[in-house]
């Protein structure tokens, strides 16, 4: 085996370090969505000039599609999940934009002034509309120094082709990501709430960071941030999560679940569910079809007042897989509305069920076990 020397390892890490200028900085970029970003943007821009040119004609004193189009598509199919690359940010923030440099145009002749101005307004008209993007600034400049097919068009520019522009791409990106698996428009994180209809937040909010502490770290950072305070909320604490699979994951739902699962079939009435329920003092029972797979759950809130002999009102399950890491239910167990999930095979057959019992014990026995790990590795260290 050949060892390379020092020095070339040296002027190797070198010439790989020159190259990390190319590497993005946005969180989740990869060379593959970059790619499939790319081949969005091409489908794009080609079909938006093809059908405004199907419609509008070839007139040279018409622009088929206008240059912030360009820029509105990377938006969309490189950040799509930016609040700024959103369907109302496209279509709202360049139509407003154009409106808005027609308007400086008509009424400032100074063209120094009338670039200037046209830019800040359509900030501002953004701002007030909640439709900022970043091109809306360029299609305000393009209105003021488009020449003379724009000064014709006039208050028309910013309909045609503007707004028909900006309409075409986010109805090919919406069918675009659609295709390739893609969320679009982004669904921001909704707010959590108190199932209980209370007015505590609900349990997994009660520690660690609040929404004020969010606010003041964006304070402090004196940053405007390309993400919403609901999607850095859900992310922080998946952030949370990862750190407690990491430290705490080698525990499975095989490993805590209770394998003598308490089921009902399908075909059983309100009150035969009902008495399975307060017989073993539980919440939540499997229902299964004729089959043994699980077809989802019904509750004791449910059959409450229900007639005797209804037929069950069987909800979606929880489930997860023997193999899946235990903590990871967390979320799902302390949302308030889910007491138990129901461990599945590969055939949808209930094999175990973790209840919010199981999971608090487990959490309770694993930091009796850190504790104590604790304990003994700092008087290992002493000696």
């Amino acid at each position: 085996m050949i060892v390379a020397p020092p020095q070339h390892d040296a002027r190797k890490a070198g010439i790989l370090s020159k190259f990390r200028l190319f590497t993005p900085i946005l969180a989740g970029a990869t060379l593959k969505e970059r790619l499939i970003g790319c081949l969005g943007a091409l489908i794009g821009i080609c079909i938006t000039g093809l059908v405004c040119g199907f419609f509008m004609g070839n007139d040279v004193h018409l622009p088929l599609i206008v240059a912030p189009i360009g820029a509105s598509a990377v938006l969309l199919f490189a950040v799509p999940a930016s609040p700024l690359a959103q369907p109302w940010s496209i279509v709202g923030g360049n139509t407003i934009s154009a409106f808005v440099g027609v308007t400086v145009l008509t009424l400032v002749r100074d063209p120094a002034i009338a670039i200037g101005l046209a830019v800040a307004l359509a900030i501002l008209a953004m701002s007030l509309t909640r439709s900022l993007h970043p091109p809306g600034g360029a299609a305000a400049l393009t209105a003021v120094i488009g020449g003379a097919a724009v000064a014709r068009a006039g208050f028309w520019f910013p309909l045609v082709p503007v707004a028909i522009n900006s309409m075409i791409l986010v109805a090919i990106g919406i069918l675009f990501h659609r295709l390739s698996g893609r969320q679009y428009p982004h669904r921001q994180a909704v707010a959590p709430v108190n199932t209980h209809k209370t007015a505590d937040p609900p349990a997994a909010f009660r520690v660690g960071f609040n929404t004020e502490d969010i606010d003041a770290a964006i304070a402090s950072l004196n940053e405007t941030l390309d993400i919403s305070r609901a999607d850095l909320d859900a992310l922080l604490r998946q952030v949370e999560l990862q750190v407690l699979l990491r430290e705490r994951g080698e525990l499975t739902c095989a490993d805590i679940m209770s394998r003598d699962v308490v089921t009902v079939q399908a075909d059983a009435t309100a009150d035969m569910a009902r008495a399975q329920l307060l017989d073993h003092d539980i919440r939540t029972l499997p229902v299964l079809d004729g089959e043994g797979r699980l077809l989802g759950t019904v509750g004791l809130r449910e059959l409450a007042a229900m007639a005797p002999a209804a037929h069950l009102p069987i909800s979606e399950a929880a489930t997860a897989s023997p193999s899946d890491p235990a903590i990871g239910l967390i979320p799902r167990l302390t949302d308030g509305s889910i007491h138990a999930v129901v461990v599945i095979d590969a055939a949808r057959r209930a094999v175990g069920v973790i209840s919010q019992t199981d999971l608090l014990a487990t959490l309770a026995k694993s930091l009796s076990q850190t504790g104590r790990t604790g304990l003994m590795g700092g008087h290992g260290q002493g000696i």
